[in-house]
């Protein structure tokens, strides 16, 4: 693969493949270094990926093994054994998982059809009823409650099937 490919496809995708990490590590000191170790190990096997569409995946593939490989080594279990006795990560590592969960929620409710979207974000983010969804959309309390459950259906199965699921 081109350099310079490689380098729009990693721009493009490592935000994710970070969130991904700095779940998996657990902090984000370590997803750093687990991203900087799979970007160089996935780009001296750039030749063997054959398809652009598959980067995304085969890069996290090779950073969740970094970073599970990290999290094995004898050093690092004693280090975090020694982190929690002396609760050293809870309030870190409590704000992380609640940055990552809001991020993969935005991302699953910006790939749903536009049409969903704005049911979804009145009635599961602002609170509103079904028939206040509905009054403010212009339709049915029908058409609302079955564009609901269609948005509800594909943000789980999204949040299921994306990296933020594992």
């Amino acid at each position: 693969m081109d350099p310079s490919r490689f380098e729009a496809l990693v721009l493009k995708h490592k935000d994710s493949i970070y969130c991904q990490m700095a779940r998996v590590c657990g902090h984000r000191e370590d997803a750093e270094d687990a991203l900087a170790n799979a970007l160089l190990l996935a780009f001296k096997a750039s030749a063997k990926l054959t398809s652009e569409k598959a980067f995304r995946s085969w890069l996290c593939i090779i950073a969740k093994r970094v970073c599970l490989r990290m999290r094995s080594h004898p050093s690092f279990r004693a280090t975090m054994q020694y982190a929690e006795e002396h609760d050293l990560l809870s309030s870190d590592a409590k704000e992380l998982e609640l940055v990552i969960l809001k991020r993969c929620v935005n991302e699953a409710i910006e790939a749903l059809p536009k049409i969903l979207v704005s049911v979804y974000r009145l009635c599961e983010l602002d609170e509103k009823s079904v028939i206040e969804a509905a009054s403010e959309l212009g339709i049915s309390p029908a058409a609302t409650k079955s564009r609901l459950l269609r948005a509800r259906k594909l943000v789980r199965d999204h949040l299921d099937n994306s990296i933020c699921g594992q």
